[in-house]
């Protein structure tokens, strides 16, 4: 059976965290004057390389913490800590700042850097992917995320490719709006993910 929560949980945990919608705008600012043929290559490229990186951090994240003496409890409070960061960023529009400040620099071929790195998989990204996967251990755990990361990650390619109809549509106010609501759930995400590692750090010092 297929363990329906941890979809949902897992789809919005990847969902708010790379805000595919709020990434939309920055592709437009990053892309303009660039041929349609080209910008396609870019966001495929953008979130191939962001997919990549994820992947590597899904499979082989926890057996890093645990190299470096890292429980994953531990971890699983840390990066609590750091998505409800996110979270009060996106609340308090400093995300979308700080993300602007990035695309200021000239870059003739932006799908590494600043898309992929750190736009995409940035360090929110990947400690979900580590949370995500060390809260449900195993192939099928694993499968689940790379699915649902993959997934939202066709979904962000997709809005590259309609960011000019979707900032339209949206306008800023949308888009704000839009930002903030996310910004809540990963708020209240983050407090689950911090809680869970409590409950599970307990036992270890018991």
């Amino acid at each position: 059976m297929i363990d329906t929560a941890f979809l949902i949980t897992a789809f919005v945990t990847m969902f708010v965290v790379i805000d595919p919608i709020g990434l939309a705008p920055l592709f437009v600012a990053l892309t303009q004057g660039v041929p349609e043929f080209q910008r396609r290559r870019i966001a495929f490229r953008a979130c191939a390389i962001g997919m990549a990186i994820l992947i590597a951090f899904a499979l082989f994240g926890e057996a890093v913490l645990g190299f470096i003496g890292i429980s994953m409890p531990a971890f699983r409070v840390a990066g609590g800590i750091l998505l409800f960061l996110t979270a009060l960023d996106m609340l308090f529009e400093r995300r979308t700042k700080r993300r602007e400040d990035q695309t200021e620099e000239d870059h003739n071929d932006p799908s590494v850097f600043p898309l992929a790195i750190p736009l995409i998989a940035g360090p929110g990204a990947i400690a979900s992917v580590i949370l995500l996967t060390g809260q449900k251990p195993g192939v099928e755990g694993l499968a689940l995320v790379l699915a649902i990361t993959a997934l939202v990650l066709g979904l962000c390619m997709i809005l590259f490719l309609a960011s000019n109809l979707l900032e339209r549509a949206l306008g800023k106010t949308g888009i704000t709006v839009v930002t903030r609501l996310l910004g809540m759930l990963l708020a209240a995400l983050s407090v689950q993910f911090v809680l869970e590692g409590l409950s599970n750090f307990a036992p270890l010092t018991g």
